[in-house]
């Protein structure tokens, strides 16, 4: 039997019937691929949707193909105009709220388009003496057939009904210490700004270290003078 190694340990160079096989079955190869176009049947491509619309029920896929763009945006404005965040902690939490109830939003869709799909389904598999028991018994079938599915979408619900319930109480605590915050040092920007107000004294609030502008101060400055004169008036009414 002939020796398959040369002398020096390796593998011997391929002869020309081996190249000219590989390079038949690369063609071979090359002309399958370009016939294949993906499923053509209504079964595959149904397939195809399902499996989107699987992953983006627990992947990182939030808006699907088949959801509106534009909604998505509506809906991320809504939650930018409510919490109103500010630095890059705040803005990730509360993407992380809007993208977690959009994902709720769309659980509670496919369960009802399940609940739907399965009473058109069994719609004729009973009969009843009313349309309205007909499709109560058909409901039924479909929570029996498909109680797994309902489940795991009810447990997924569940879970993202946490998770946005602990990032609403995070975004939150950490909001309200730096408003705290931000109200402890306008308090301390304000008497300076008066007192170098009061010594007709340019002042820069920069220089003591504050993030406000001249116009912020005052405008705080105000509203708490308004707040005292406030105060001022239901001590003197009920006085």
């Amino acid at each position: 039997m002939p020796n398959s190694t040369v002398p020096n340990g390796h593998d011997p160079a391929p002869g020309p019937d081996a190249i000219d096989r590989a390079a038949r079955r690369a063609e071979v190869n090359k002309a399958n691929a370009q016939k294949s176009t993906g499923p053509r049947t209504e079964a595959g491509k149904q397939r195809i949707k399902l499996n989107a619309l699987r992953h983006g029920l627990t992947g990182q896929i939030i808006v699907l193909p088949s959801e509106d763009l534009s909604a998505y945006q509506r809906h991320s404005q809504a939650f930018l105009d409510e919490y109103q965040p500010k630095g890059p902690t705040e803005t990730q939490l509360v993407q992380l709220l809007l993208d977690t109830f959009w994902q709720l939003n769309r659980a509670a869709a496919v369960q009802t388009n399940l609940l739907t799909l399965g009473i058109t389904e069994n719609e004729d598999r009973v009969r009843a003496t009313h349309p309205d028991a007909e499709t109560g018994l058909a409901m039924a079938i479909a929570y029996r057939e498909h109680n797994r599915a309902f489940a795991n979408i009810g447990i997924y619900r569940q879970r993202l009904a946490r998770e946005f319930q602990r990032t609403l109480a995070l975004l939150r605590e950490i909001q309200a210490e730096r408003r705290k915050n931000e109200e402890r040092q306008l308090d301390n920007a304000a008497k300076l700004l008066k007192m170098h107000q009061h010594a007709n004294i340019p002042y820069q609030p920069s220089d003591d270290g504050f993030v406000f502008s001249t116009a912020e101060i005052e405008t705080h400055i105000s509203r708490e003078e308004r707040w005292q004169q406030a105060v001022d008036h239901e001590l003197y009414e009920h006085a």
